[in-house]
């Protein structure tokens, strides 16, 4: 199955290590300097078409911005939607 993270990007859902919140996740300087280090490596990308809400990290250690909220991937994962 795939999941749709916003703009023009589905991800298999067997590669998504995980969804963090923004404004959560961010907090941690641990955190901003592994997005800085993706970001410097070509391994971020921005799906959000407005200011990103979450980050889902694949495990192949692409990171892609979304402007959708952690909670509403988290659940489009749990059933299986194509949306």
């Amino acid at each position: 199955m795939y999941l749709h993270i916003g703009g023009e990007i589905d991800l298999r859902e067997e590669e998504v290590l995980f969804i963090c919140d923004m404004d959560n996740a961010t907090w941690s300087h641990i955190t901003r300097a592994s997005l800085k280090i993706a970001e410097e490596e070509g391994r971020l990308f921005n799906a959000a078409e407005d200011l990103p809400r979450s980050f889902v990290v694949c495990a192949d250690g692409t990171v892609y911005l979304s402007q959708l909220n952690s909670a509403t991937l988290l659940r489009r994962a749990e059933n299986g939607s194509f949306e």
